[in-house]
């Protein structure tokens, strides 16, 4: 796999994920001892919900542990230029309905579409990546094919991004 773009700030946010995720590995464990001595496994919801709950946790740590490798992390208050790149902020607007977004573009690990941020590897993100201000971006979505202008590209550096 290539590297997977993340800002330093979603490198900070999902290695305090790993910490918070590793430091519920011993409460887990204690609830599974807890229900084990409370006998028959067969019938006891609060054992099955703990190995569930243990389960989901070493999932999510095995997931990151890894990606974490495989990680390039970029500092946004140091990227610039009039192409759409890892980082900038873009404006498009749909050609048919003339209705503008605005997205940021970062790294999977790091982009979530409620705070306004995409990843540079979604659909969108590959359709606007490289192209400037009045380029046109085609995205093939669900509903067909949607025409986007480049209307403005903007870096706005970490202040500017909301990585929460």
């Amino acid at each position: 796999m290539d590297r997977i773009p993340i800002s330093k700030e979603g490198y900070r946010k999902i290695t305090q994920e790993m910490a918070d995720l590793k430091a519920q590995r011993p409460a887990i464990i204690q609830a599974i001892k807890e229900a084990r001595e409370e006998g028959d496994l067969s019938e006891n919801a609060g054992y099955d919900a703990a190995r569930e709950r243990q389960g989901m946790l070493e999932a999510r740590i095995s997931y990151i542990n890894s990606r974490m490798p495989l990680f390039d992390e970029l500092d946004l208050n140091t990227l610039s230029g009039d192409r759409a790149t890892f980082g900038a902020t873009v404006v498009v607007e749909d050609i048919d309905t003339e209705e503008t977004k605005r997205y940021t573009l970062l790294g999977p690990d790091d982009a979530d579409h409620k705070l306004g941020s995409i990843s540079v590897m979604s659909p969108m993100g590959q359709a606007i990546l490289g192209k400037e201000v009045g380029d046109e971006a085609i995205v093939d979505a669900p509903r067909g094919r949607i025409e986007y202008e480049i209307i403005s590209i903007e870096f706005l550096g970490s202040e500017g991004v909301d990585i929460s």
